[in-house]
């Protein structure tokens, strides 16, 4: 098989605001938090279980910004990206980030407009 993939595509719920940290030149980087639901029926109990994966979305430069400026808690979005695994060492101690590092948001939730 030719070629490798690194493609993620997540439906989910904006978790907390998006935090901009701007470098030289104008560029920026922002990152937010994004949950994802999964819902099934127990064979055990009968009773429907959700179960909530969160996960860290870095966005770039002009569309970190547009995150920032039109994105609030709760808002439903589409995200699509890559996955980036990230091993560093601090005082003996490795710790591993995971982020999607996305090149896609799509804003699904509807906004009120009447609200300004």
């Amino acid at each position: 098989m030719p070629g490798f993939l690194n493609k993620v595509m997540l439906i989910g719920y904006v978790g907390k605001g998006v935090d901009l940290h701007y470098f030289e030149k104008g560029k920026c980087v922002g990152r937010f938090s994004m949950a994802t639901n999964e819902s099934y029926i127990s064979k055990k109990t009968g009773e429907k279980v959700t179960n909530t994966q969160w996960y860290t979305i870095a966005v770039n430069n002009a569309l970190a910004e547009m995150c920032e400026k039109y994105l609030n808690k709760g808002d439903q979005i589409y995200c699509e990206g890559k996955l980036s695994i990230k091993t560093k060492e601090q005082n003996s101690v490795e710790s591993t980030t995971v982020e999607i590092i996305a090149k896609t948001i799509t804003f699904l939730s509807k906004k009120d407009n009447s609200k300004n």
